[in-house]
């Protein structure tokens, strides 16, 4: 088709303002299913202690009519403790930068200080179900570090024959072995000793790749749904049905692929030295710099109601 001649085209044109839409798309993963299945609390201090305690065994309990009450031996608490670790994020932003018309927020210093926030989630949920490694106490030249979840979870458990379990105190990690081919049998096992245990996990929590494992096992129920109670929020979650109930499977962007948690919620929480903070760091030129941080630990208060089954290829 001809064009009319002189007609003036966006070709030729000087100043035409950029198409930048006012939204901005974030796709980083923020989701944190383990620290939104958890509770939170609060620490005292920077090595953050609690104390255990198990029921007697069960027993055919008879008495003597008549005989004289003797006391019988009571067993003593078990105290255990983790140290908090400091996550932290620091943004710089330039007076000109803070003055500029950003398209997508009004100002920049305010963008980012809530990017951060999600990043340092992100972290924590890495640090908690993430990482393999022992509390340590940390100097003056280096960080604290607290006790994962894979420190902990000891009395339960499926592992090669070259792994080795934590002590289940937060004092050691786990040894990795050689990976070995996710089977049902393991995740029953596993299900079966948790609860013999006195355990009542509800939900089993892994990476993609045993999540994609787990819905072809014969257990799974393969129904969708979300969970809206409480805080908790989950994505599409298959449910396993197994000998003793329904629990959930919860894929978590964060954990290695080598393990899946069984876990009961309510024997874990999230504890707090210093909740999230921002603060305002000194103005040393033409530029605004703040911190944001959280300084945390995790409780296990009863890692032996929970389950793994470790070294997953």
């Amino acid at each position: 088709m001809a064009i009319p001649t002189n007609v003036v085209e966006t070709f030729d044109r000087v100043g035409i303002r950029e198409d930048l839409t006012d939204i901005i798309s974030n796709i980083s993963p923020t989701e944190t299913p383990f620290q939104s299945a958890v509770s939170s609390g609060s620490a005292k201090g920077t090595f953050h202690e609690w104390q255990t305690d198990a029921l007697a065994a069960a027993a055919d309990n008879k008495a003597v009519e008549g005989a004289i009450a003797v006391a019988e031996a009571r067993g003593a608490t078990t105290r255990l403790g983790n140290y908090t670790q400091i996550a932290d994020k620091v943004i710089a932003v330039t007076g000109s930068d803070q003055a500029a018309d950003n398209a997508g927020r009004s100002q920049e210093m305010a963008y980012q200080v809530a990017k951060a926030g999600l990043e340092i989630k992100r972290d924590m949920e890495t640090t908690l179900v993430g990482t393999n490694k022992a509390r340590a106490a940390g100097s003056s030249g280096t960080a604290r570090e607290l006790a994962p979840v894979l420190s902990w979870i000891a009395t339960n458990e499926s592992k090669a024959g070259d792994g080795a379990t934590p002590t289940g105190d937060g004092t050691d990690a786990r040894t990795d072995g050689t990976q070995r081919t996710f089977t049902e049998a393991m995740l029953t096992a596993v299900i079966d000793a948790t609860w013999l245990s006195g355990g009542n996990p509800t939900t089993i929590m892994c990476n993609s790749t045993q999540k994609r494992v787990i819905t072809g096992f014969t257990g799974n129920a393969g129904t969708k749904f979300k969970n809206v109670d409480d805080k908790t929020i989950v994505n599409a979650v298959d449910v396993y049905e197994g000998d003793y109930g329904a629990l959930m499977v919860v894929p978590n962007r964060f954990m290695r692929q080598r393990e899946v948690f069984l876990i009961e919620p309510d024997m874990w929480s999230v504890d707090y030295y210093r909740p999230f903070q921002t603060k305002d760091l000194a103005v040393t030129g033409d530029s605004v710099s703040k911190q944001m941080l959280a300084e945390y630990t995790l409780c296990s208060k009863q890692e032996a109601a929970n389950g793994i089954i470790a070294d997953l290829s």
